[in-house]
């Protein structure tokens, strides 16, 4: 069907915001006390609170077996087999042995089972936070710190004793701040860490996960290190250790390496037909395993293995409380990171499988995960990429999938897990190594950002830059600095534009964008792409100025300049007809000529003229200028005084904008409507929202010069009026425009 072009005509009044309000019946919202709801008790409020804080009771009852329970099923098995070496693999990271990395993938799967919101994130282990968790424990309890005087040997059963102190602790503390936060509805802290500085974040973690590995990929016994710089003395320190590597370790690493990403490409090019994924990293567990038990690769060849597995569960053990000072700033930064690792992820999901997702419940229930996985000797945790990729893909609807990962995880903790004593750590390290692909290949986003946005490509940069040069602690602290800072500058720096009418309509653009917008004559419209504040408001008044094509300030002094000296003309006018009335008649006759030239109109014009009859021609000349000014606008306007008169005669502010002000805008905007006054040019305000409307009444905006009538509801209304009621000489030309 042809559309056919239709002309629409709508005839309103001329508004004002007075008007407006008056029309619209306008009435301040009063403002909700939503504290009093805290308080009130009932069965259908203690009914909610449970199901908010314990959201396994909500779904589970209406859990669709015949639906789901296959699905769910599948995706806990593919994610459990993905979870036993990866846990394996990230307790090395973390550097404690390898059985706390089976313990964290069952105590904190389980408890978000019960406490978490989204269906299909995976919970356990991550390289990002292991890494971090691995950078406290060897600055705090560093290898040499534990060096036997007999032999110079380490003790490795009192470091990994103290270690899994320190993780633990630092799990609890983790569980703490996340609960903490959550329980206060702290969770649009997340909105702070935008997606390039979290993709640039895991991108320089992805880094230090990777040259972390090289010491077991080499066999090579490296210094602890942290705190800034780390990465590159680690770097150069394996670079000149190179020699010294084991040939079996490097073999076997190579060997693994090789057959994880076959079986990976393998698994991409058939996934369509295979009801499963291929478990790359389960088969080459096992294998190597056999092999180093049947070949004895660790006294043959030197290649170090995982070692004693103890079967069975820890005990539960309280936290070390002297622990807590030396831990907080870790712990918060890590609280920070996995949370929002995990609310990211979990969002994703949400989208594409259309639920909701509580950013404040997250932090409750990964906080619960850290805090009772602490307690029983886990690290802290958050969500898996790629374990949740495959929980997604193979078929898992809710967490029941990962209920069933952590009891799979519980069987190889208490019967299996000392089967793989004998596994190579750099097998391990291979497969940590290969895994890291997903997050390595995030440098793909420097050309794209390149392309599509400059400033979010700076922040991914600096992130990048700042946690590989500073640590992750440090990194992300600069990192979300900057990039609030860059918010900042980019506020201080909008786009300020003058805006023309497009020809027979009451829209206004921007005339160097748009052809046809016309500047209407006799008045200037001036508008700012962002809110005015503390930080640009002098900038704003700035650009006003420079764009409306006039130096108000030197017409501002010129004009403060001529008047005194007018006044200085005007109190020797004085002086001269007060001697010369004296010599003339004698006597002592004062003569009051008021040197204001605002009080000047108050004066009898024709006893002045009497007056001035007996002085010289000068004198005559000087009085009758004096007096003929006074007649036009006392005197005071910009032709009176010889200066040129601006070419617009009305400015018009579109705030359409604005969407808060703040003090320092108020007092700007004020000076705004004293100096356009000066230099006989009206000020009008258009397109307020209510909000800002409020706060300009709060903040005294509005006095005895400046009232509701000077602001208007669009900027069309406001050109109107000014086009109406110019302030200027009858010369400026008023153009009737249709509304």
């Amino acid at each position: 069907m042809e559309l056919r072009k239709r002309d629409y005509h709508v005839e309103r009044p001329l508004l004002n915001q007075e008007q407006l309000e008056e029309l619209g019946c306008w009435t301040s919202a009063t403002g909700t006390r939503q504290w009093r709801t805290w308080f009130q008790c009932s069965r259908a409020r203690a009914r909610a609170l449970l199901f908010q804080h314990l959201p396994v009771l909500a779904w589970l009852p209406r859990y669709p077996l015949r639906d789901w329970l296959l699905g769910d099923l599948l995706a806990g098995l593919s994610v459990a087999i993905m979870q036993l070496p990866q846990g394996l693999a990230y307790a090395l990271l973390a550097g404690l042995p390898p059985v706390f990395g089976l313990y964290s993938s069952f105590y904190p799967v389980f408890v978000y089972f019960l406490f978490g919101t989204s269906r299909h994130i995976s919970v356990g282990t991550f390289a990002v936070m292991s890494v971090m968790v691995g950078s406290v424990t060897e600055s705090l309890a560093p290898d040499e710190n534990f060096l036997q005087a007999v032999n110079s040997t380490i003790d490795e059963a009192t470091r990994d004793a103290t270690r899994v102190e320190l993780a633990s602790t630092l799990s609890v503390l983790v569980g703490l701040f996340q609960v903490g936060l959550g329980l206060v509805r702290f969770g649009f802290v997340v909105t702070y860490l935008s997606e390039p500085l979290v993709r640039g974040y895991t991108t320089a973690a992805s880094v230090q996960v990777f040259v972390s590995q090289l010491k077991y990929v080499f066999g090579l016994q490296l210094s602890s290190r942290s705190g800034p710089l780390s990465l590159i003395y680690t770097v150069l320190e394996v670079c000149s250790k190179l020699p010294q590597s084991v040939v079996g370790t490097v073999v076997t690493a190579v060997v693994a390496g090789v057959v994880l990403v076959l079986v990976k490409l393998l698994n991409d090019k058939l996934h369509r037909r295979l009801p499963l994924p291929i478990p790359g990293e389960l088969l080459t567990l096992i294998g190597a395993t056999a092999i180093s038990y049947g070949v004895g690769l660790k006294h043959r060849f030197g290649v170090d293995i995982v070692g004693n597995i103890p079967a069975g569960l820890v005990p539960p053990a309280a936290p070390n409380p002297q622990l807590f000072a030396s831990l907080v700033g870790y712990a918060f930064t890590i609280a920070v990171v996995g949370f929002a690792i995990a609310i990211s992820l979990g969002k994703i999901f949400a989208l594409r499988h259309g639920y909701r997702v509580d950013s404040n419940q997250e932090l409750v229930a990964l906080g619960l995960s850290n805090l009772i996985g602490g307690i029983f000797q886990c690290f802290p945790v958050s969500c898996s990429m790629s374990r949740s990729l495959v929980q997604e893909g193979a078929g898992g609807n809710t967490q029941v999938a990962g209920a069933v990962s952590s009891l799979f995880i519980l069987i190889i903790i208490v019967k299996l897990g000392e089967l793989f004593r004998d596994l190579p750590k750099a097998v391990l390290a291979a497969a940590i190594i290969v895994n890291l692909k997903g997050m390595l290949m995030q440098f793909t986003d420097i050309p794209s950002l390149w392309k599509s946005n400059r400033m979010d490509l700076l922040i991914w940069l600096v992130t990048f830059v700042a946690t590989i040069l500073l640590n992750l602690d440090i990194g992300l602290a600069v990192a979300v600095v900057f990039s609030l800072l860059l918010v900042v500058v980019r506020t201080q720096l909008p786009h300020y534009s003058v805006l023309g009418q497009v020809t027979d309509t009451d829209i206004y653009q921007d005339v160097a964008e748009y052809s046809e917008a016309r500047e209407v004559p006799g008045v200037k419209v001036f508008r700012s792409s962002a809110t005015m504040y503390f930080a640009n408001a002098e900038l704003y008044s700035d650009a006003l100025k420079q764009r409306c094509g006039i130096d108000v300030d030197h017409l501002m002094s010129q004009k403060k300049k001529r008047l005194r000296k007018k006044e200085q003309k005007l109190k020797r006018l004085q002086k001269t007809l007060q001697k010369q009335t004296a010599a003339s008649e004698g006597t002592s006759v004062s003569i009051h000529v008021n040197t204001s030239v605002r009080d000047m109109e108050s004066n009898n014009v024709e006893d002045s003229k009497a007056q001035q009859a007996s002085t010289g021609n000068e004198v005559e000349d000087i009085a009758a200028g004096g007096q003929e000014d006074t007649k036009a606008s006392n005197g005071s306007t910009l032709k009176a005084l010889g200066l040129p008169q601006p070419h617009f005669h009305s400015l018009v502010l579109d705030l359409s904008a604005l969407s808060f002000v703040d003090t320092v805008c108020i007092k700007s905007l004020k000076n705004i409507f004293r100096d356009f006054r000066e230099i006989e040019v009206e000020v009008y305000l258009a397109a307020c929202h209510t909000p800002v409307v409020t706060q300009l009444e709060a903040g005294h905006f509005f006095d005895a010069s400046i009232t509701k009538q000077h602001l208007f509801a669009s900027v069309h209304d406001a050109v109107l009026f000014a086009l109406q009621h110019p302030k200027s000489s009858p010369a400026n030309p008023v153009l009737m425009t249709k509304l």
